[in-house]
């Protein structure tokens, strides 16, 4: 019996065991489902409430308020960006049509003053022209020699305008008519002339208030004073700086009275008999544009007086 009763026992005793591993099975899932009924219970009591929603949409609506915000601020950078840039792309257009504009004005007033410039000259030329008493065709510096072999300047006139070779060659600067040199060289529409300041170039002067006479040569280059030699010692005391040397027309090239240049120095050498005369030429080459060639009037009344009426007549016979 009492073996019987402890079997017992420890079978109740295992049941209980058994027993309460399940019932704290079912505690912890009875526990569980409880904690979770709760959190909804909570979550529904929240979602029911007006305040929550109210939140709910605030920050919904922050949200995509800040969303908005920030996608209308990069539209409006970008197209600021565009915008920007096309205007600066009309602004260099602009610029670009006003620097245009700048420049055929700039153009315009350039040729404005040119051309007022050159009217200012050609009327004093043709002021020098009116007082010239000799048969006179004008001309104008086309260019240099370009052998260079007598400093020789090229004018745009020849035989086709009436040039003849050693025609006396003049211009008008300053209000002052002075001489340039002679014509050496025709062509049909160009000519050649030797300047005064040439090597080979002499002119038969004098000084045109003592009236002592001499010969005027050239020392191969404008910017050097020209000479007047062959001068009597004696004028020393009577020739002044600034005093007027003029052709003298001995020789038959040049006609007599025209202004070659004034004097600047004078020097007497102790071993010559004459004097040398240092002279500045009354033309600056260096600016010089218009010319006229001349010929002696004595040539143009000569020629007139040779044909008399009755050598008309005789002629005719």
């Amino acid at each position: 019996m009492r073996q019987g009763f402890f079997n017992e026992f420890n079978s109740g005793t295992l049941s209980q065991k058994g027993g309460g591993k399940l019932s704290g099975t079912v505690l912890n899932s009875s526990f569980y489902v409880f904690i979770s009924l709760v959190i909804v219970s909570i979550l529904l009591l929240m979602f029911s409430g007006g305040n929550f929603i109210f939140h709910l949409k605030n920050t919904g609506l922050s949200l995509f308020s800040g969303v908005r915000g920030g996608i209308y601020e990069f539209s409006s950078a970008v197209s600021r960006t565009v915008l920007s840039v096309k205007e600066l792309a009309n602004l260099r257009k602009e610029h670009a049509e006003l620097l245009k504009h700048l420049e055929r004005y700039e153009e315009l007033e350039r040729s404005s003053a040119e051309i007022y410039q050159e009217n200012i000259r050609l009327r004093e030329q043709l002021g020098f022209a009116q007082t010239l008493r000799y048969k006179r065709i004008p001309a104008q510096i086309s260019g240099r020699d370009p052998n260079n072999l007598f400093s020789a300047v090229v004018i745009n006139k020849g035989s086709f305008a009436g040039v003849t070779r050693d025609m006396t060659v003049v211009a008008w600067q300053n209000g002052t008519q002075a001489l340039v040199g002679k014509v050496i060289q025709i062509g049909a529409f160009e000519s050649l002339v030797m300047p005064v300041f040439d090597n080979n170039a002499l002119v038969s002067s004098r000084l045109s208030v003592t009236r002592y006479e001499g010969i005027v040569e050239g020392q191969g280059n404008q910017e050097t004073p020209l000479l007047m030699r062959f001068v009597p010692k004696r004028a020393k005391d009577e020739i002044n700086t600034g005093d007027i040397v003029v052709s003298s027309g001995m020789g038959g090239v040049f006609p007599a009275g025209i202004n070659i240049g004034r004097v600047n120095k004078i020097y007497s050498p102790e071993y010559e008999t004459t004097l040398e005369i240092e002279v500045l030429p009354m033309i600056d080459f260096s600016r010089l544009e218009y010319v006229y060639l001349i010929e002696r009037e004595t040539k143009v009344s000569e020629t007139s007086i040779s044909k008399t009426p009755a050598d008309k007549g005789l002629a005719n016979d």
